[in-house]
């Protein structure tokens, strides 16, 4: 999986490659114990964390390509990333609040790195992405006889002269 544009600052990438794994690994073990305390049985449970952090995950990577590409963000993936988010957090809180509000803000930290991790990551590609200019557009001189001149030279060096050869001679002289 290719990890960030090249673009973006390496510190940043490595940091975001160690802090999103070990919140997911956490927050997956919190959604776990929550789902088998709940009733879950064992592959529901195993499956559980999976479905919630994965809805983040697949979201977050679709925003993360569409930025990289210059495009607007689907909807239903800003959609889909809300009820994620409040899944994972409201998880991991519930699976800490039997230690008290300590406990629940502990156990909510992982899923709130996770997510701050990866939306870290879309603002520094969006940033390192900057302005586009429109493709295939050149730069057009000041002037209509510097424009004329510059259509001209390219012209001439593409090998398709833009006047007819009888009338470059007497055009020319004027310039």
């Amino acid at each position: 999986m290719r990890l960030v544009d090249e673009q973006v600052p390496r510190g940043p990438e490595q940091a975001r490659n160690i802090a999103s794994p070990s919140a997911a690994v956490v927050s997956y073990s919190h959604i776990y114990g929550l789902g088998r305390v709940h009733g879950q049985d064992g592959t529901a449970a195993r499956l559980l964390p999976l479905s919630v952090d994965g809805l983040i995950l697949a979201a977050s990577l679709v925003l993360l390509h569409e930025a990289r590409n210059g495009r607007d963000a689907p909807a239903l993936a800003r959609l889909m990333l809300r009820p994620g988010i409040s899944a994972t957090i409201g998880a991991n809180i519930a699976y800490g609040a039997g230690y008290g509000l300590l406990g629940a803000l502990i156990s909510a930290w992982p899923a709130v790195a996770f997510i701050g991790t990866v939306e870290i990551a879309m603002q520094l590609v969006r940033r390192a992405r900057g302005p586009r200019a429109a493709p295939g557009v050149p730069e057009v001189p000041g002037d209509k006889e510097q424009a004329v001149r510059a259509a001209y030279a390219a012209s001439v060096t593409a090998g398709v002269p833009l006047l007819a050869p009888r009338r470059r001679g007497r055009r020319a002289a004027q310039w």
